[in-house]
């Protein structure tokens, strides 16, 4: 007989594999909660960032002159707007979520970009890219659950 007929019946090296992966599983459930936390202190820390950030904003639309300025109102906007969508995506991570930020991402690429029109083309692209994604590739009920889940 081979030798690996007689791991399979053997009932100590069994009892040896399952217990080994039962102490793996142990492991991998405390690496991801450890992610997890650290994924939720990088969140809270951004938006602590982020209000600040708009804070000084607002200081900036009152007090500077010129402020105005399109480009530099939509630049400082959706600066913001991007850094809550990634904490978003943080917190709830689902493909939806990952989608949405690509999206807000890329949007903004465009907005505020003045390449030439094969860049903003190819940025279009990638948006209904992301869009037929999410309408032929991922399955509903797969948007809203987590994608790394906590037992």
């Amino acid at each position: 007989m081979r030798k690996s007929h007689h791991v399979h019946n053997d009932p100590k090296m069994a009892e040896r594999i399952a217990k080994q992966q039962k102490r793996d599983h142990r492991v991998e459930h405390v690496y991801r909660r450890i992610l997890h936390f650290i994924e939720r202190a990088i969140a809270a820390i951004t938006i602590v960032v982020l209000l600040v950030v708009l804070g000084m904003e607002f200081y900036k639309m009152l007090t500077t002159d010129g402020y105005w300025q399109v480009d530099t109102y939509l630049h400082n906007v959706l600066n913001v707007v991007v850094g809550l969508e990634f904490v978003r995506m943080l917190i709830d991570t689902t493909p939806a979520s990952i989608l949405e930020v690509l999206t807000v991402a890329i949007t903004r690429h465009v907005i505020l970009s003045h390449d030439d029109p094969w860049s903003n083309l190819a940025c279009v692209a990638c948006i209904a890219g992301l869009f037929a994604i999410r309408r032929f590739l991922v399955r509903r009920h797969e948007l809203k659950e987590e994608m790394v889940e906590m037992d």
